[in-house]
């Protein structure tokens, strides 16, 4: 039998969704009393669901596909054109086969040793500083590192410009007017650099060794068994690098999760452990990414709710990640919790829910997790730091949000003792 779906009233709530941010769907979810629910935005009816269930629905590619489905402006700024999170398919599995041949350990490895690395030389330059902005510094200090990894290691002078590029590319994607188009305008200038290192490496201008992410990807075979073209490829490549320079939000995080949680830090030195489910509650209660796009791809019926063919949907992670049906105050920040979380590729999905070979999450989930745990170990053990008077404040209608003071440390020194 065919249920109303529960419908957001009004003409439009695009102005809605900028006003409320990481808390759009959620706040409808509850007033509604529903996991999903029907709305407008930007003049077209959208379906908006949350929740681990919803989730399992959300990512099964017979019902949805990500073809079509991120708004234009996500593509120019965020993802880029043709990248793998809009692909489907036999297409996908390809292009996600891409992606994942460089997740070897060998190559994770030595992505974790250049962060190490990175680090030891950030502290001795910052101990010389009277004070850092942690969040410009700490993007700085990856992006450094992704380019190393991929196999182009970047000249000191040139290492602000290419954060500025990548990291407009997830600062500006929500961003309307001036600021959204600097995002495209980097966007641009950042491919144009790519394109130009894949075809040199093509026409042995350049001899970038085997291993390295830039030499697999620009020999990667499609589906006919082609090159892909050096747009597409330098789409992935930033789609390496980007999604790195991005851990930088996290991090901000687990320093004020340090800072407002002062207990945190004896557990982390007393316990072995305590890292790896402190990294885990730092993604899960503090929004990264609110929301993410799919079209339905066939007409189906979920829960006695008819979905259309060709209808936008939006599943809510931030939402799914503080479902109070699955995880216990979650309004709390609690690393414990993970100490028991038996744990579902649905209903903790901070970067995407179901397979990483498969499905559409992020292939570079465990790049995170390492990367976050051994800037902790540093934040932690390794370095001593003041933290002046400032306003720790982050609003959740800011995509992405981060701490208003982008975090100030003074007085940095290193730990001896360790």
């Amino acid at each position: 039998m065919e249920n109303q779906m529960p419908k957001d009233e009004g003409i439009d709530h695009s102005i809605g969704l900028l006003k409320e941010g990481y808390h759009f769907i959620m706040n409808r979810s509850g007033k509604l009393q529903s996991n999903v629910f029907e709305t407008r935005i930007m003049g077209k009816k959208a379906i908006c669901m949350i929740g681990e269930e919803a989730a399992q629905v959300f990512y099964d590619p017979t019902k949805f596909q990500r073809k079509d489905a991120a708004p234009n402006r996500l593509v120019q700024t965020l993802f880029g054109k043709n990248a793998v999170q809009t692909l489907d398919d036999e297409e996908h599995r390809n292009r996600k086969e891409m992606l994942m041949s460089v997740m070897t350990e060998d190559h994770l490895n030595h992505l974790f040793e250049l962060t190490q690395m990175q680090w030891e030389q950030s502290i001795d330059k910052w101990s010389k500083m009277d004070k850092i902005l942690f969040y410009e510094e700490i993007k700085e200090l990856l992006c450094s590192v992704a380019f190393k990894w991929i196999g182009y290691p970047l000249h000191e002078n040139d290492v602000k410009k290419m954060t500025k590029e990548l990291a407009s590319m997830f600062e500006t994607a929500s961003a309307i007017g001036p600021n959204h188009w600097l995002g495209r305008t980097f966007r641009n200038i950042c491919e144009k650099t790519i394109q130009q290192l894949i075809q040199d490496t093509r026409d042995a201008k350049i001899k970038f060794p085997q291993n390295t992410v830039l030499h697999q990807f620009a020999f990667h075979k499609d589906t006919q068994g082609n090159l892909l073209d050096v747009e597409t490829v330098a789409v992935e490549v930033i789609n390496m690098l980007r999604p790195i320079v991005a851990i930088s939000i996290y991090l901000n995080f687990s320093l004020l999760a340090l800072i407002e949680h002062p207990k945190e830090k004896e557990k982390l030195q007393s316990y072995n452990d305590y890292s790896k489910m402190f990294v885990q509650e730092v993604r899960r209660f503090y929004p990264f990414f609110p929301f993410i796009a799919a079209k339905v791809r066939v007409d189906f019926s979920w829960n006695g709710y008819q979905f259309k063919e060709g209808t936008l949907t939006l599943l809510d992670l931030y939402g799914t990640n503080h479902d109070p049906t699955k995880w216990e105050d979650p309004q709390k920040f609690n690393p414990e919790r993970f100490a028991y979380w038996k744990g579902s590729p649905f209903s903790f999905i901070p970067q995407g829910g179901g397979d990483y070979y498969l499905g559409h999450r992020c292939a570079g989930e465990q790049i995170t997790l390492d990367v976050m745990k051994i800037s902790l170990d540093y934040l932690v053990n390794r370095m001593e730091f003041k933290v002046p008077e400032q306003d720790l404040s982050f609003e959740m209608d800011d995509i992405p949000s981060i701490p208003k003071s982008k975090i100030i440390l003074e007085q940095i020194t290193r730990n001896r003792s360790h």
